[in-house]
């Protein structure tokens, strides 16, 4: 079906798409039942101590204001991600602020966190529970004079409808905002959140979504900090504003952040060393360029125990989260492997682990 009404929604304004996207889904009546695939319960998973019936997740920025998450439920995500909410509603950056790179399979974005506020989202979620495990993303408003207490508001507002929180310090369409990479000052916003938590008895996991822009001197402070303040993951990685070397695309050198495949092998690298660097004591939820069962298998072979897309979706349509489980399986057949944990880091091990698990 997506195959057939692929041309015309990609003649319309990608902005355009997605509002008529989000608009249809609200009256998604379609049966969760059709996106089911046999011996699903291979993929049946954990993430931060929760069981998952799979580990595909929907990155946040495609129900930035949480309107239309438990239908996307029913695609057959094992997790959903909303958001980034901010504080106050947000109109976002000018337009045109989206872009289909369609050779290169990639958007570049600079929405700028446009969404309806967290007032109205808090109210809408408590409204509508949500039917499976639900992330929330926040962030500071563009205007805001204090971006930590941006963060902390959030945190305590979006809280009690969260499965988990992410704390997004990588948007690069916020100014100052990957500032927070810098240990002086990510650390000072984990202690804030972390007394935030404490004064108003929050318990909800933590995961702080990362640059891919960012190097292995930055990547060992980050895993200091990470394990020091007890934040439960990582996402790796937001959308990255280099890397524009190789796209064919006419609209390669828009300003913004890039996602899909041109970040798929970036993340995957990424990925890989925040694993062998933390040796599997923080969860890592894997991000770019996942729009396949191989893709989605080498991010988890790499050390993450969930992956999340968006672009894929863009570029395949719904059913891409059914094709991803059936593929998954299959890799999984392949390689004797029972259930997808025994896949998480296989690729990351250092080669003399490798030799040591063939020779059993």
């Amino acid at each position: 079906m997506f195959s057939i009404l692929r041309p015309y929604i990609f003649s319309l304004d990608p902005e355009v798409a997605h509002d008529l996207a989000i608009k249809s889904l609200k009256f998604n009546v379609l049966p969760k039942s059709i996106f089911n695939v046999d011996e699903e319960e291979m993929l049946e998973t954990s993430l931060f101590n929760e069981k998952l019936p799979n580990p595909i997740g929907l990155a946040a920025g495609f129900d930035k204001s949480a309107e239309v998450y438990n239908s996307l439920f029913k695609f057959g995500y094992g997790f959903v991600e909303v958001g980034t909410v901010t504080p106050k509603r947000q109109l976002g950056n000018p337009k045109p602020r989206v872009f289909r790179l369609e050779k290169d399979e990639a958007l570049i974005n600079r929405l700028g966190f446009n969404n309806h506020g967290s007032e109205i989202i808090f109210k809408r979620i408590s409204n509508n529970l949500p039917d499976g495990f639900l992330g929330i993303n926040i962030g500071p408003n563009k205007d805001t004079l204090n971006k930590e207490e941006d963060f902390y508001s959030c945190l305590k507002k979006m809280s009690p409808y969260a499965s988990y929180v992410t704390i997004n310090i990588s948007s690069p369409n916020t100014e100052g905002l990957r500032d927070f990479h810098d240990q002086k000052e990510l650390e000072k916003l984990l202690i804030g959140i972390n007394k935030i938590k404490k004064e108003n008895s929050l318990s909800k996991p933590l995961a702080v979504k990362l640059s891919p822009d960012i190097d292995d001197n930055e990547i060992s402070k980050i895993i200091e900090l990470i394990i020091k303040y007890r934040i439960s993951g990582i996402i790796v990685s937001n959308t990255t504003e280099t890397n524009r070397q190789n796209l064919s695309d006419v609209k390669k050198n828009e300003r913004g952040g890039l996602s899909g495949q041109p970040l798929r092998d970036r993340s995957t690298k990424l990925i890989k060393k925040f694993y062998n660097q933390t040796k599997g004591k923080i969860q890592i939820i894997g991000v770019g360029g996942v729009d396949s069962g191989k893709a989605a298998f080498e991010k988890i072979s790499a050390g993450a125990n969930a992956v999340q897309l968006y672009t894929g979706m863009v570029f395949k349509g719904p059913g891409i989260v059914k094709d991803i489980k059936k593929d998954l399986i299959s890799i999984l057949k392949k390689e004797n492997l029972k259930k997808i944990d025994e896949a998480i880091g296989i690729s990351a091990w250092p080669i003399s682990l490798l030799q040591l698990y063939s020779r059993r």
